[in-house]
């Protein structure tokens, strides 16, 4: 064990490359894209350290080109959950008498294995397995996934430093001990990041981990788990299946030794999993964490003194970016009458411009929605508005399906503030907006405010003060993030931690201390160097 109090790298944002047009960055990451587009990768699931395959493959498609096949994944059983679970624990002890500077130096290494070696791989297989431009692969695959490992073990080193005061003759101590048991992580298709960050800062803290990433995310899991393995995350650690959802849901909450979910994906699923939880909460050793951030429909609230050129600015970055699958996208928006009209001038005017295709080309903004279901659904709600009473498309509404799932980003105008579109989580690349009265201000602030029972993120655009902080009163539930003359997406770890409450989640804020909080069982230990030796207290003479 270590024999000194050891003060971690000073944390700090990693730097977001440009990739500039004709850029040695650029160059090189396109390169690596095109050898691994072109080539058939294996991906095995990982459990005990080793590379498991199953006779059941499955392939997997490039959104943007969904007859192209890049590789393919084994798919497990309920017999490989078992194992799993089995190695885990058995990795349990060894992990736990690890000290903290050894688990956090594997953590830093991960890091800088990403911002150096690993860096244009990890950002193409995002790139091939998500359909993310060059920008937010960036953003997400390296920069994201960088910063949650670092911050993460200064987070770290945070929690273990806070300790009780202490009174004469005794000391007070507390210890944050791994939870008891292992941990379950489920994670999204659409961040690289958040999908290691899940499994990884339970591991930081001391815990054993089961992970079951996407399958539509394989390809980037399957990078991620090279990376914690060069940078020496011990056998058993972290498992990483690909098996049946709902099934294993069922096996793995219902293990005794179960003590704790990290769950990022759909409220249905969560909701589901926390009734399971509950349904067997006689079986467990202890009373399981559960960590959930299940999305959102993300508002944009515009007042008559807004900004038009940076409110039309954050709908069109809001709203589209990475398709608008993205828990944060904005996705409905409350536009004045007075401005409406410039808004949407300027919204067409940058819209004209923008590219949509394949992730091989840096210059296309929009790429392809992930899956058949995902474009099924979005051309439904374009299909139905274009023949509503009460909606209109009003910019875009093209959707091609012949060599990726392409939708373009689409404008839905309503007259009704309860319309589908305005209410329903599409994850898609669809804003719908209402125009209200000027003069009813604060009427509309009420509507947005209980439109949705998500409460993710949310943003006000004013340049009068007065109506910025009645906004902020006003819709003080309605968005765990809340932001101020910005785009409701791009929260920063470290800056803006992330997580909403109402049915978006538990809001355990990942980015920040917060959430290492719920990975770990506090133990308060009392010393007392010189004991009493008499029972009688001083009030008894």
């Amino acid at each position: 064990m270590s024999k000194a109090i050891s003060q971690v790298p000073f944390a700090q944002n990693e730097p977001v490359k440009t990739y500039a047009p004709g850029s040695e960055e650029v160059k090189s990451l396109i390169a690596t894209y095109k050898k691994m587009y072109a080539e058939e990768l294996e991906i095995p699931m990982v459990i005990g350290g080793k590379n498991v395959t199953t006779k059941e493959k499955v392939t997997i498609h490039p959104p943007h080109d969904h007859k192209h096949t890049v590789g393919f994944y084994h798919q497990g059983t309920m017999k490989h959950v078992d194992e799993a679970i089995k190695v885990a624990l058995a990795a349990k002890k060894q992990w736990n008498d690890l000290g903290w500077e050894q688990r956090a130096a594997i953590f830093l290494k991960a890091a800088d294995l990403i911002a150096g070696p690993y860096r244009d791989r990890i950002n193409a297989a995002t790139m091939i397995g998500q359909s993310k431009n060059v920008h937010q692969a960036e953003i997400d695959a390296a920069c994201e996934l960088i910063d949650f490992l670092r911050f993460n073990v200064e987070f770290m080193t945070e929690l273990y430093a806070e300790q009780p005061i202490s009174d004469a003759g005794i000391w007070n101590r507390a210890e944050y001990r791994p939870l008891e048991g292992f941990c379950f992580a489920v994670t999204p298709f659409n961040f690289t990041a958040i999908s290691a960050n899940l499994p990884s800062c339970m591991a930081l803290m001391g815990n054993v981990v089961v992970w079951k990433p996407s399958d539509k995310q394989a390809y980037s899991a399957h990078v991620i788990m090279e990376v914690f393995k060069e940078a020496g995350v011990p056998d058993g650690v972290i498992n990483m299946i690909f098996t049946d959802g709902k099934e294993t849901a069922e096996r793995v909450l219902a293990h005794p030794d179960f003590a704790g979910l990290h769950f990022t994906g759909s409220t249905k699923v969560f909701q589901g999993m926390w009734k399971m939880i509950g349904d067997n909460i006689h079986n467990y050793k202890s009373y399981p964490r559960i960590v959930g951030e299940t999305g959102g429909k993300d508002f944009v609230m515009a007042h008559p003194s807004a900004d038009v050129e940076a409110l039309a600015t954050a709908l069109v970055r809001g709203a589209y970016e990475y398709q608008g699958q993205k828990c944060s996208a904005a996705s409905r928006a409350y536009i004045p009458k007075s401005i409406w009209k410039d808004v949407k001038k300027v919204m067409e005017k940058q819209m004209k411009t923008i590219k949509v295709g394949t992730t091989e080309d840096p210059s296309n903004f929009v790429n392809a929605v992930i899956d058949r279901n995902s474009f099924d659904k979005c051309k439904g709600y374009i299909d139905r508005a274009e023949k509503a009473k009460d909606a209109e498309v009003v910019i875009g509404g093209k959707c091609d399906d012949k060599k990726g799932y392409f939708v373009h980003p689409t404008v839905i105008e309503t007259t009704n503030p309860h319309y589908e579109s305005i209410e329903q989580e599409i994850f898609g690349p669809i804003l719908t907006v209402y125009v209200y009265e000027d003069k009813k201000w604060a009427e509309t602030l009420q509507l947005v405010d209980s439109t949705s029972p998500y409460a993710l993120t949310g943003s006000i655009f004013s340049q009068d003060r007065y109506a910025i902080n009645e906004a902020y009163k006003a819709l003080e539930n309605a968005s765990g993030n809340f932001y101020i003359n910005d785009k409701p997406t791009g929260a920063v770890v470290g800056q803006q931690p992330f997580g909403g409450s109402r049915a978006s989640g538990t809001n355990d804020k990942a980015g920040s201390k917060m959430n290492l909080l719920r990975w770990v069982s506090a133990r308060s230990i009392k010393e007392t160097f010189v004991p009493a030796k008499d029972y009688k207290y001083p009030y008894l003479g």
